[in-house]
């Protein structure tokens, strides 16, 4: 048999190089290629697998072209530079690995909020400049001090342990934290609001979506104390740069530190040239440690697929065997899309999920399936998840991971039913796969339904009271919004009672605001799937 050929385009460490050469793979290392989009399209075909750092952009055009392509491996957390619906399209596994940098990015955090604390940059600059001005640089302690941070997933929970080795109060804002888990860590869990307003340090660990983006914004900004300093070493967009900048040169805010930029390169910032901000390039995962532990560990999971067909921390695949897939395929959507489902409901502290497989499906590889769902169901808060790191990301936060099964007789032939508890409340769905392989939900908060899945959709809780539909079906047809398909289910007549309607396109804010307001409406929100 051939061996398989791997293409390295980004520096990766020599340690790595070996790992490929002692399994028998073949390796081509070309550490400058990545930056040559164009050369990287034209020899990918070649290659079996290709591993990468962050300088290489695996666009369509490349992977167009990448005919034999079974693997990406990415050494690092981060797959913002491989396009993975494109990837997944042609059957491609895209691996990364998520805890490499922890350590390193919590430490890098650490830091830069200790040379803020004391001006350490600007204080080097003077003194190195023949000036000694001592009076200038005073800083502040950090001890007895609160330190809010936004995110206590794997790097956020390393920053709390040393925050509280040095002697600081320590409060944290996670929607999946739990209060079993926080007491764990020995931190505060707070709502969002009142950590802007008792922090005197704000350190971000969470990953950029449509929930976090900005989250530190002009309105947080101005309820915040006065003279806090915020560092941020997890993703350019959390903070609104130039309500930053506003807010240091009116003195709201005492100081910043960044190492990463809502554009990178960052060749200019609003940030930049304030003499109350430290920044550095995005050096969060870069030491010698680091840079060698996932260069390891992406040329293990490659060289297992490769040869084994072994799945490890697939972003885009649970890890499941060749013989497995083809039966088990649907159900993972099925699960995907039920957690994706619950999780887009989810606004409050995650506490408990329970998943129950009836019928068929309990007989299959059922912590495929879970991982399925928990990627799913965290993953619009936590965007960077995959169905191999989710389980652990779960755990860290203290969230109750429950799995029944039952192989008796149901309704369906398969049925999977995710249940979610909150601090608020309890939610379950369940759904089902048809003879035609698709995905359905047929049960939402106990009321039966029938619906497929569909890219853009309502759901709405109400009243079953007539006149609903037709209002509903006027105000999206007054809009220009087409409905594709509607589903409704109650538990009696003029009781509860649910719709779930896929819409071609978006559906604008104002729109959404109209459905709201319709009578007999109690709840609208939209999904995404």
């Amino acid at each position: 048999m051939t061996a398989p050929k791997v293409l390295i385009s980004d520096a990766l460490s020599p340690a790595a190089v070996q790992i490929f050469k002692d399994r028998g793979i073949e390796v081509d290392f070309q550490p400058n290629l990545g930056k040559d989009k164009d050369k990287l399209a034209e020899i990918i075909g070649n290659y079996d697998g290709l591993a990468i750092r962050s300088a290489t952009k695996v666009t369509p055009k490349v992977l167009q072209n990448a005919k034999n392509l079974k693997v990406i491996g990415r050494a690092g957390i981060g797959v913002d530079n491989v396009d993975i619906p494109a990837a997944t399209a042609k059957g491609i596994i895209v691996m990364n690995t998520p805890f490499g940098n922890s350590i390193t990015t919590a430490e890098h955090a650490i830091t830069l909020m200790l040379a803020l604390a004391r001006q350490i940059p600007a204080a080097d600059l003077s003194t190195q400049a023949g000036k000694w001005e001592k009076n200038r640089f005073m800083g502040v302690e950090i001890t007895g001090k609160t330190l809010g941070v936004i995110g206590a997933g794997n790097i956020g929970s390393i920053v709390i342990d040393r925050a509280l080795g040095l002697r600081m109060r320590v409060i944290a804002y996670d929607p999946f934290l739990s209060p079993e888990r926080a007491r764990d860590l020995g931190v505060e869990k707070v709502e969002l609001d009142d950590l802007f307003k008792r922090s005197d340090f704000i350190t971000l660990h969470t990953p950029l979506t449509e929930k976090t983006k900005n989250i530190v914004d002009a309105k947080a900004i101005a309820m915040a104390k006065k003279g806090v300093r915020i560092i941020n070493c997890a993703r350019g967009g959390l903070v609104d740069e130039n309500a930053l900048r506003a807010a240091l040169d009116s003195g709201q805010v005492a100081g910043a530190a960044f190492d990463v930029f809502s554009t990178e390169p960052a060749n200019e910032n609003p940030l930049f040239g304030h003499p109350n901000v430290i920044c550095t390039p995005h050096l969060g995962a870069s030491t010698t440690e680091a840079q060698e532990n996932v260069a390891l560990q992406v040329a293990d999971q490659m060289s297992e697929y490769l040869l084994r067909g072994a799945i490890s921390n697939a972003v885009n695949f649970p890890s499941i065997t060749a013989e497995e897939a083809p039966r088990l395929r649907p159900f993972i959507e099925l699960a995907e899309k039920l957690g994706s489902f619950a999780g887009q409901l989810t606004e409050t502290g995650l506490e408990k999920v329970t998943i129950t497989y009836e019928g068929a499906v309990a007989q299959m590889k059922i912590k495929a399936l879970t991982s399925a769902a928990l990627a799913g169901l965290l993953r619009p808060m936590l965007q960077d998840i995959n169905v191999v790191s989710a389980p652990v990301i779960a755990k860290e936060r203290g969230i109750v991971i429950d799995e029944i099964s039952r192989e008796g007789e149901c309704d369906y032939e398969s049925l999977i039913t995710v249940t979610v508890t909150t601090q608020r409340q309890t939610r379950s769905l369940s759904g089902t796969v048809f003879a035609d392989g698709r995905p359905r939900i047929v049960n939402i908060k106990g009321i039966r339904m029938d619906a497929e899945f569909g890219p853009s959709m309502i759901y709405i809780t109400n009243l079953d009271k007539p006149g609903f539909i037709g209002r509903f079906s006027s105000t999206l047809g007054e809009a220009g919004i087409n409905i594709a398909t509607f589903h409704v289910g109650r538990e009696a007549p003029g009781a509860n009672a649910v719709a779930l309607i896929e819409i071609d396109g978006e559906l604008p804010d104002a729109v959404l605001e109209a459905v709201r307001a319709l009578p007999q409406v109690q709840s609208a929100k939209p999904l995404k799937f």
